[in-house]
């Protein structure tokens, strides 16, 4: 059942909620106190490295560490051959599926087998890097060679080699998945016109700025302790402990408070640091840190998804929506990770954005001998709103309907049928697209085609995507939070969660929310997140879920811990509960204002008596779409090819903006992701299957000249069920980018273009091939 919160008070006017204050962690990233995984020291620490495979597909016919474990200095060395062979899956998912579904676990934290290149064979741990970097020279690896395959199409071929056993379709990762709305093959015979096109998506690697990595200790009780780069640090412990075989109150892990990026890169291990790290310990007895170099994070943890999309658009001469057909086969590289969860994102996404009597989804992830694919900013949505997009913008085309107009005509509205498992409650994608059109300036379509008609070289055009994101994994898996808030004896605020703060706000948007109910200043509020230590579960930060649904259970907290201080004064005055007001952190009587007692005064007093006012929020969560429209305006140069972004107006209803500063900061990084996904990031492999990018150098990610004037539209359409009406912002500005730059590239060049990025080259030929 949708549980509808209701408002704080009848207006949305807010103390705190609303107001963009600084960031409470601004302080000590700015000075560089912050601390994250990489800046962790322990007495004794040992310093591991990992041997990696060269080869993409191959089988150890022998392996000998004798040399590796006789260099002095080496305190370990790990193979397949010494450590757990106990299966499992390095993402969350495998702590989140919900039954009957089962989790894919094909991973071990070392195999006889290796599936991709760049793949775990041993791990050494050394008393410095040095030596630790010397010994796997020293490691001695005889191969056998096994065919490999990198594309989905050719991994689904009888010939191709079988990369895992376990599969009930060759290759297929998982179960295919189907799902839609009423008769597809009635909504195509009801069309008149039919738009078809199939999509090539490029690989795409998070780029965080911190690489994978975790410290292992083992304390005088048995306990293990890991500090690591995770978002999702109760998941994480809950993959550590079944890896090893303990309990979960043997395990503990935490962030060191910061991480340093993540983009969706470790929802559960960050790759595979944290077993390796811990697997170290437990055989040496000594803490041991594990740190990825660049290029061992750019080809051993997870990528953004590629492959493919087929979209089939049926419509009405008039420009209504009848049908619309979906087919995803995605690339999931070497192991699952993700991969059996995103099709279903893939389809949710694609399928929810227009009112279409009439959808079907089917979609399937493939193995490959690639680098496992798994969540990546926006997970599941760049991708189906790109082919979504891209074949909506050539039916306006084809009919010769205005793109933002055929667009308002079709979008979802409040109260809509649609494939989602909830409610859509309330969207503010209406005024998303027509304020985000009066800023761009879209009635100037019309000149920037007799600007063309003028310009030999460079050519312009506008174009427009809409689209939308989750706010929590609800229902697809399981999805809650644990909120702890207690009032201190001197009357300030303490709060725990287990989300984390990776960049994005989270520990001052939780603060605001506190600080909104109890009246108080956020400087009041301490926040304490991600430690499985001393913080209640929570499934961690995905989903663009940390304000929506950690956000849900801070104001249930809160509320709660305002009923118990109501109730101690109520029963101290001996007034009843009705008589008595709430008022900038301080209890009053309504029929005599003076007696008043701060919190401050209201701790104390309770402090005396042997009362402590604490509480635990809980919230099973629900879930929301958070709606937007981008609008980019385009020069490309028809000599080179080159695309130069002019204008890029990113227009986004999260429901309420709890804090617009952040909110705008969220819009403005995932645009820019967004545009490194259009115009230049791709990862490719040679014929041996090895990553030709592999660093910052060699990965063309969007530089500062290459970033575009961004302005953001905040809409707040209200969501019934999210804190003070928010929803989740955080991923939602990735997937409109590459539809609103491609569609605009159409108008400047007459060129539908199918596949990602618009490189140079790549413009440059299609315009050759026109």
């Amino acid at each position: 059942m949708t549980n509808i919160i209701p408002p704080i008070s009848g207006t949305d006017q807010y103390r705190v909620v609303g107001q963009g204050i600084a960031r409470l962690d601004a302080y000590e990233k700015v000075t560089g106190k912050a601390t994250y995984t990489t800046d962790i020291t322990l007495p004794g620490m040992l310093f591991a490295k990992i041997l990696r495979s060269p080869h993409p597909h191959a089988r150890i016919i022998n392996i000998n560490t004798a040399r590796a474990e006789a260099l002095p200095g080496v305190k370990a060395v790990l193979t397949y051959q010494n450590t757990p062979r106990v299966k499992f899956n390095a993402a969350a998912t495998s702590t989140y599926t919900i039954p009957p579904l089962e989790a894919v676990k094909d991973q071990y934290l070392f195999d006889a087998v290796v599936r991709y290149a760049g793949d775990e064979v041993a791990a050494v741990a050394a008393i410095n890097e040095e030596i630790a970097r010397a010994a796997l020279d020293l490691i001695e690896v005889e191969y056998e060679i096994l065919p490999a395959v990198f594309d989905p199409l050719q991994a689904l071929k009888p010939e191709a080699p079988a990369i895992h056993t376990h599969c009930t379709q060759k290759n297929v990762v998982g179960e295919s998945l189907q799902f839609g709305l009423g008769d597809i093959e009635v909504g195509l015979a009801k069309a008149e016109v039919i738009v078809e096109a199939t999509y090539k998506l490029p690989v795409q690697k998070q780029g965080q700025l911190e690489t994978q990595a975790a410290v292992a200790a083992l304390t005088g009780d048995g306990k293990l302790t890991i500090w690591s780069t995770t978002q999702t640090p109760h998941p994480t412990r809950r993959i550590i402990a079944e890896i090893f075989n303990l309990p979960l109150n043997k395990v503990r892990v935490l962030n060191p408070p910061y991480v340093g990026g993540a983009f969706g890169v470790r929802i559960g291990l960050s790759a595979k640091a944290e077993p390796i790290a811990a697997a170290l310990a437990l055989a040496t007895g000594r803490p041991v840190k594990v740190v990825y170099g660049r290029w061992e994070d750019f080809i051993a943890s997870d990528t953004r998804h590629a492959g493919y999309i087929t979209v089939k658009l049926g419509l009405s001469k008039d420009g209504t929506f009848q049908a619309l057909v979906m087919q995803a086969i995605m690339n999931g590289g070497a192991y699952c990770s993700w991969s059996a969860d995103v099709p279903g994102a893939i389809g949710s996404r694609g399928l929810t954005i227009y009112r279409v009597p009439h959808s079907k989804f089917a979609g399937y992830s493939v193995y490959t001998n690639t680098s496992p694919a798994g969540a990546c900013r926006g997970f599941g949505a760049p991708q189906p709103t790109f082919a979504v997009e891209m074949t909506v913008a050539k039916a306006a085309a084809q009919l010769g309907i205005d793109p933002v107009e055929l667009r308002l005509k079709n979008i979802i509205k409040p109260g809509d049928s649609w494939v989602a498992p909830f409610p859509c409650l309330s969207s503010g994608l209406e005024e998303c697209l027509t304020r985000g059109a009066a800023k761009i300036g879209w009635h100037r379509r019309k000149e920037l085609e007799q600007f063309n008609a003028g310009s030999e070289r460079y050519k312009r055009g506008l174009g427009v995507a809409v689209g939308n994101h989750i706010s929590s994994a609800f229902p697809f898996q399981t999805d809650y939070s644990n909120v702890y808030l207690s009032l201190q004896p001197d009357g300030t605020i303490q709060l725990a969660s287990g989300v984390v703060e990776m960049g994005t706000g989270t520990k001052t948007t939780l603060a605001q929310i506190a600080a909104e109910v109890l009246e108080v200043e956020v400087e009041a509020i301490a926040v304490s997140l991600a430690d499985t230590e001393i913080v209640p579960y929570d499934v961690g930060s995905q989903a663009s879920r940390s304000s929506y649904a950690a956000g849900l259970a801070t104001l249930q907290a809160a509320k709660d811990l305002k009923e118990q201080i109501l109730a101690y004064i109520s029963a101290k005055w001996q007034l009843a509960r009705e008589k008595l007001a709430w008022q900038k952190g301080a209890v009053f009587s309504r029929d005599d204002p003076g007696k008043r007692l701060t919190l401050k005064e209201v701790a104390a007093d309770a402090d005396f008596h042997n009362r402590q006012f604490a509480t635990v929020g809980k919230n099973a969560s629900q879930n929301a779409l958070s709606w937007h429209a981008h609008f980019a305006e385009v020069e490309v140069d028809t000599q080179t090819g080159a695309i130069k972004v002019i204008r890029l107006v990113a227009a986004h209803d999260m429901g309420k903006a709890i804090n617009p500063a952040i909110v705008t900061g969220q819009i403005q990084g995932g645009a820019v992701m967004g545009l490194g996904y259009t115009l230049s990031e791709e990862i490719i492999y040679d014929p041996d299957g090895r990553q030709l990018q592999d660093s910052y150098h060699k990965y063309m990610l969007p530089m500062a000249p290459d970033v575009p004037e961004i302005e953001t539209i905040i809409v707040e359409a209200g969501e019934p069920t999210g804190p003070f009406g928010a929803r989740g912002v955080g991923e939602n500005a990735v997937a409109p980018v590459a539809p609103a730059i491609a569609s605009a590239v159409w108008q400047a060049t007459g060129i539908w273009f199918t596949e990602l990025p618009l490189t140079p080259e790549r413009v440059f030929r299609g315009l050759k091939r026109k």
